[in-house]
């Protein structure tokens, strides 16, 4: 039975150019836990020609970079989190978490109106 779900999409945009977003910060918190855009970007299911743009965007945007990168070579590359990358995945989840626990009521309404699918 599929029941009705919200997605809260929280996105700060630079222009049209997302500069931190869902997808950046997942990003960014895979890059935390493997130190590697690779190993990153295949733990979210993206190549890591992707994942390597969405960094370069999102450290372009930004004032400071949230990931540095080492170049490969006989012990590896890798890409480290800024205190900037870590500031904004711990920023971008409580807008989230507060977003939600602000609007709980509302949302239970709004996910109230949406029909239940047996599929």
């Amino acid at each position: 039975m599929l029941r009705p779900a919200l997605n809260l999409r929280i996105r700060v945009m630079l222009g049209e150019h997302i500069a931190i977003g869902p997808g950046k910060v997942a990003l960014l918190e895979a890059l935390r836990d493997t130190h590697s855009i690779s190993a990153a970007a295949r733990s979210l299911g993206m190549s890591y020609r992707r994942a390597w743009l969405l960094v370069d965007e999102m450290n372009s945007a930004l004032r400071s970079p949230a990931v540095t990168s080492a170049t490969g070579g006989q012990h590896g590359g890798g890409s480290e989190l800024t205190e900037v990358g870590l500031e904004i995945i711990r920023l971008y989840r409580r807008v989230e978490e507060q977003a939600l626990a602000a609007n709980r009521d509302d949302i239970q309404q709004l996910l109230h109106l949406v029909r239940v699918s047996a599929a």
